[in-house]
């Protein structure tokens, strides 16, 4: 009997990245002349994954977001694992906006994942491991179909597929 192979379907994002595009977003915040001297300010929990705007207007605000976005995109994040929240009114005529860093696939998008796997009628097993899940088959060609499957569907957050063997 063949071995089986099998891959895993995960939604990571580099932390690392993350902060690099924060620090060079701050940079250019307090550089750009158009944002200098306006009090926007930029702030990034690691632990709870959210970047936090405070800027004086929602213009300024989107701006800043504009600038955030194209830092990621340069180093590599998807902007779908980026979702952000309403601009609310702060203290002293200010607007907050805060951004939430999705990763780990949740149980609806997981088992929406493994529905659609199943729908395809092909001679594979889905387990969900807490955020992740694993495709295994006897055949490496029914998985590469799988993978191409997955990567034409759009489930609102990026995924990778890894430890394929």
């Amino acid at each position: 009997m063949a071995k089986e192979q099998s891959f895993d379907v995960v939604s990571s994002i580099d932390v690392q990245e993350v902060d690099n595009a924060f620090q060079q977003t701050k940079k250019e915040i307090a550089n750009r002349y158009d944002l200098k001297n306006t009090g926007s300010s930029i702030a990034l929990d690691k632990g709870a994954l959210t970047i936090t705007i405070l800027a004086p207007s929602e213009f300024t605000a989107k701006q800043i977001i504009d600038v955030l976005s194209t830092k990621l995109v340069k180093r590599g994040i998807d902007l779908k694992a980026v979702k952000w929240g309403d601009a609310i009114p702060a203290a002293g005529a200010k607007v907050r906006q805060v951004a939430t860093l999705v990763s780990g696939i949740d149980k609806d998008t997981a088992g929406k994942i493994n529905k659609d796997i199943k729908a395809l009628k092909l001679k594979v097993k889905v387990q969900i491991e807490g955020d992740k899940l694993r495709v295994s088959s006897a055949s490496r060609d029914t998985l590469q179909d799988v993978i191409g499957f997955l990567k034409e569907k759009d489930y609102g957050q990026p995924l990778q597929y890894v430890n394929y063997r």
